[in-house]
């Protein structure tokens, strides 16, 4: 099939083209009838006159897959300022069964339930599809950030044989008649690597068996990781997020140039978890922040500072994992982080620990499940901390979703396990 597609068109003004894709929408008029073709790169406007195509026309439902050849003719009022005339279609496959929403309306009336029942039609939606491309885009970002900077992408397993975090929020499988787990997180494995190339990153599922159905939580999602070594305390980790959420937001910002994308500070603001409750109006003994308390600090930043990101540092070591640096001169706190976007949680890091004896102590002696990833850190580790990006989440607050089962491409959550 000598195919272009609809982007192209313009180029090809003046010649017969071949094009192919869905249709779109169809509109048969008194004295013309149209149809909308829609590829991957757009749509496309053909124009009907003849009688014979016209009735054609009426047994193409939306969705059935065609294939046109004809002329590309200049119209300013067309997409892209050329459509298609003297027509031949030809259906490449059955009529289409027609989706239970409307494809060709700018937003998807249907309720998001329906949609993501129906997701593999969903998505074909232009909104649908402008989530999964700026996640495929910030991902871009985000290794070619980190590529810039030296760092090496590694793999690594997601059936494990103990929980990352310590917790009991896993799923576990049965291992060849032993117990095993889905991975919560690469953390073990990418602090281990740091002892191999100093710098790496990862992009990969992560699983989290917590019973939660809100807007922001899913049961599987992409974790984007990084580790690196030979860091003075947590605020190098911060520098190097920083770059690379603005890369991030950039490489959206090239692939979805209508979709406009926050400023990304060159110092993004921060303030001591223990300031933080003072400005969410939280008590001071308040262990984590709350949503709400998420919120406020979100206003507060873009009010006093005009950002969209702000940092809280020190959160208290008693809500971090055991693997997490405390802060020297006062141990109940931690040298870590989260990075709030527009009012919401998005990235939670720090410095760890890198001294062996210092994981035995923290864990009190107590190294079951955990022997050979606190092995490693007899053998020489480097100061080092990392962070970890939850991919849905981010792109749900860039796109302004009000859910991120909006931006997933087939969700998992506490009730849904298909399509």
């Amino acid at each position: 099939m000598q195919r272009i597609l609809s982007s192209q068109l313009p180029a090809h003004a003046g010649r017969t083209v071949t094009v192919a894709g869905w249709v779109h929408r169809r509109r048969v008029l008194k004295a013309v009838a149209f149809l909308i073709l829609r590829d991957r790169a757009g749509l496309v406007q053909i124009v009907i006159n003849d009688p014979g195509l016209r009735e054609q026309l009426e047994e193409l439902t939306e969705e059935t897959v065609v294939e046109v050849t004809g002329l590309v003719t200049i119209n300013s009022a067309a997409p892209l300022g050329v459509e298609i005339t003297q027509p031949v279609v030809r259906a490449l496959s059955a009529a289409a069964t027609p989706p239970p929403f409307d494809l060709y309306r700018p937003l998807l009336t249907a309720t998001l339930p329906t949609q993501l029942d129906h997701a593999s039609v969903a998505l074909r939606h232009a909104t649908r599809r402008r989530a999964v491309t700026a996640a495929a885009a910030a991902a871009e970002g985000f290794r070619a950030t980190l590529d810039e900077r030296g760092f090496t992408e590694i793999f690594t397993p997601k059936i494990v044989a103990s929980a990352t975090e310590g917790g009991a929020n896993v799923f576990g499988i049965d291992y060849f008649g032993s117990r095993a787990f889905l991975a919560q997180s690469p953390q073990f494995y990418k602090q281990l690597m740091v002892g191999v190339f100093e710098q790496v990153y990862e992009v990969g599922p992560v699983f989290r068996a917590e019973p939660h159905d809100t807007a922001r939580h899913l049961a599987q999602y992409t974790s984007l990781d990084v580790e690196l070594g030979f860091i003075d305390d947590h605020r190098d980790v911060m520098a190097v997020l920083r770059d690379v959420v603005a890369g991030m937001t950039d490489a959206v910002a090239e692939r979805l140039p209508g979709v406009k994308m926050p400023d990304v500070p060159a110092e993004i603001p921060a303030v001591h978890f223990t300031t933080a409750l003072e400005i969410a109006g939280a008590p001071d003994d308040e262990p984590d922040l709350a949503p709400a308390h998420e919120r406020a600090l979100g206003e507060w930043a873009l009010r006093e500072h005009g950002s969209d990101f702000l940092f809280v540092t020190g959160y208290p070591m008693r809500k971090r994992p055991f693997y997490t640096h405390p802060e020297p001169g006062r141990p109940t706190h931690s040298n870590s982080f989260d990075l709030l976007f527009r009012g919401l949680e998005m990235v939670t890091g720090g410095q760890r620990l890198h001294e062996y004896a210092d994981y035995v102590a923290a864990l009190k002696g107590d190294l079951t499940g955990v022997e050979t990833y606190v092995e490693a850190f007899r053998h020489g580790m480097p100061p080092h901390g990392g962070f970890a990006i939850g991919l849905e989440r981010f792109v749900a607050r860039l796109l302004g979703a009000t859910n991120v089962r909006e931006v997933a491409v087939f969700p998992r959550d506490l009730h849904r396990l298909t399509p």
